[in-house]
């Protein structure tokens, strides 16, 4: 993750280069250093060195970087006949190279040659099975095509053996969610905590999964997970906030007719305080929109 600093010396440092004050190479470094993507810009800049022989030479072996670095830009942009010169010239100079390979799989995925690029990350794969770019690319893939459950054949594979890999755990929750089986996405939220248990966003998540499940018990753990993640965000989470309203009024529909000891005794005080924290930080920030807020907490019966 890139921080404030970073950022900030990556933004001074466009600006220059931008405007002409020099530091190109500089920047192009920072960019590849920081993993960001400012493809246009790198696309501009790294061909304004590449196109000249006393600069491109200049950069002894970083040319061969630059190069790369400007074919994935050219990918980004579109501007495949560009990405195709960079990887012809990286072909020529380094032939038996599996990194170039990886840009020439890149460069079918870039022309939508989906069975030739699946082919082409297989061969990778078979010399380096553990190459984690080349599984996530396939999954890409099976996004690129409209193939959910392909994406999702491709995950649970890779899981299997990273299953530390919380953001391929995340990707796999979120197509789950896309395709409303929330109950496979419940699992991977709960796989989610136990790994980071100290993170808001996946316990928010967790809970929104869990009550658009449904039932009594869900909505309790829905509820639970409402909380934790007011308490992990020190009250500053209005998402949360709003669910534990949800959650509270729902859980009173499900109640009607249920004899006192199973009736949720918890929930009044705390829907109360959660719409009292709702209704205040309206107050504070959209003031404007208060009455809409009052409005459906009404409707909701608090």
């Amino acid at each position: 993750m890139v921080t404030k600093t970073e950022e900030r010396e990556l933004n001074q440092l466009e600006n220059q280069v931008e405007n002409g004050g020099g530091g190109v190479w500089e920047y192009l470094c920072l960019v590849r250093k920081l993993k960001v993507r400012r493809s246009e810009l790198v696309l501009k800049h790294g061909l304004f060195i590449l196109n000249d022989s006393g600069k491109r030479s200049a950069l002894g072996p970083d040319e061969w970087t630059l190069y790369e670095q400007v074919a994935i830009a050219a990918m980004d942009c579109q501007s495949l006949a560009v990405a195709q010169n960079c990887i012809k010239v990286l072909q020529k100079k380094f032939p038996e190279s599996k990194r170039v390979g990886k840009l020439e799989a890149l460069l079918l995925e870039a022309k939508g040659m989906w069975e030739e690029a699946e082919k082409a990350y297989s061969i990778l794969l078979e010399d380096n099975p553990l190459d984690q770019v080349i599984h996530k690319r396939k999954v890409a893939m099976a996004k690129a095509q409209g193939k959910p459950s392909l994406a999702i054949e491709h995950l649970n594979k890779y899981l299997e053996v990273f299953m530390a890999d919380h953001d391929a755990w995340r990707e796999l929750a979120e197509i789950y969610v896309s395709l409303q089986m929330y109950k496979q996405a419940a699992f991977c939220y709960e796989e989610l905590i136990l790994s980071n248990p100290t993170l808001p966003l996946y316990h928010l998540a967790y809970a929104e999964v869990l009550y658009t499940i449904g039932g009594h018990e869900n909505l309790i753990a829905a509820r639970k997970y409402y909380a934790s993640t007011i308490d992990l965000t020190g009250g500053k989470s209005t998402r949360a906030l709003f669910g534990i309203c949800l959650c509270g009024s729902a859980i009173a529909q499900l109640s009607r007719g249920r004899n006192k000891e199973d009736k949720d005794v918890a929930a009044p005080e705390l829907q109360s305080l959660a719409a009292s924290a709702l209704e205040k930080e309206y107050k504070q920030k959209a003031p404007a929109k208060l009455s809409l807020l009052s409005s459906a907490l009404r409707s909701m019966k608090l």
